[in-house]
């Protein structure tokens, strides 16, 4: 397991980061869920997320933002807590209310118009992760040019994909959580939400031979940050580059419906990855200059080289006016 902490002050940028990202999904009983826990140091700050969808397409959701006085070994922000252990596992905790709403998108409106949420709900969430894989650290494999185009969103990134089971309380309903596929990240570096312009980044799982994790950043002139892995038969395999066949949107540009990749591999093999959207939370970011951007999270299907019911998350960055 890589080192979980970086205490010491790596570099002054108000935006340098460390985070820890978890999600998980129940195929069977549709239900998945997605939490972010991120520290800024230099701007004394903490956040986190902690979003639940439904098979009928509802979603709950939890977001703060907190003031922190120092970065410590413990990866908490109000009720959610990601807690780590020396020998590789980790358990997931949320003890708290969540908004529930109808449509995914109106989540964020809550604030404005509180007539969205369907209910206020007391929510326990006790998972344990246990790996499957060997840690998956982007940069070891990742070009110079990639690098310096990603630099905008981390400089080290690790992955592992996991297996977690526990349960889900929702008032006085309990939903049981039996060995579901999951993926970690954790990264550090400077982490600039609207200074990315285009990213596409997936947690894809197939079974427990073979999952995927495609990242990849598009500037504007069309050039591209390829990172992430394959996971096959147990090992890694780095992805060396990227390529964005189709790309379609709804009509405002920045909400995904669906893309094609091509990937190649560290073996020069080509593979064909195809992903549908399915219900987005939009989550709106806006820096100290006015300038904004979108991060969408959502659970999609996937198809990768004619391999079909692949399942995972579809997450993008855009930025928006």
């Amino acid at each position: 397991m890589e080192k979980i902490i970086h205490t010491e002050k790596i570099t002054n940028h108000p935006d340098w980061n460390e985070s820890y990202y978890f999600v998980f999904y129940d195929k069977i009983q549709q239900i998945g869920g997605m939490s972010r826990i991120g520290f800024k140091p230099n701007k004394k700050e903490g956040m986190t997320f902690f979003f639940l969808y439904f098979p009928d397409k509802s979603v709950a959701g939890f977001y703060r933002t907190i003031k922190i006085n120092e970065f410590n070994d413990h990866i908490e922000v109000k009720k959610m807590k990601h807690l780590w252990k020396e020998n590789g596992t980790w358990d997931y905790n949320f003890n708290g209310k969540m908004i529930f709403v109808k449509n995914s998108r109106d989540l964020p409106q809550v604030n404005e118009n509180p007539k969205l949420i369907t209910k206020l709900e007391k929510v326990d969430l006790n998972l344990s992760y246990k790996p499957i894989n060997k840690v998956y650290e982007y940069s070891k494999f990742m070009t110079p040019e990639s690098l310096e185009i990603g630099k905008k969103s981390g400089d080290k990134h690790w992955e592992q994909i996991g297996l977690v089971e526990g349960c889900i309380k929702i008032g006085e309903d309990i939903i049981s959580i039996n060995n579901v596929m999951s993926q970690r990240d954790h990264t550090y570096g400077v982490r600039d939400w609207t200074g990315v312009g285009n990213w596409i980044y997936c947690v894809i799982w197939f079974n427990k031979n073979l999952a995927l994790n495609p990242a990849a950043i598009i500037t504007k002139n069309g050039k591209i940050s390829s990172g992430g892995f394959i996971y096959k038969n147990g090992s890694n395999i780095p992805v060396r580059q990227i390529k964005l066949l189709e790309e379609k949107n709804e009509s405002d540009g920045i909400f995904p419906i669906s893309s094609e990749i091509e990937i190649l591999d560290y073996y020069g093999e080509t593979h064909f990855l195809k992903g549908k959207v399915g219900p987005i939370i939009p989550l709106p970011f806006k820096d100290e200059l006015g300038n904004r951007s979108i991060l969408v999270q959502s659970f999609g299907s996937f198809e990768f080289d004619g391999i079909k019911d692949g399942y995972g998350t579809f997450e993008t960055l855009r930025k928006s006016k």
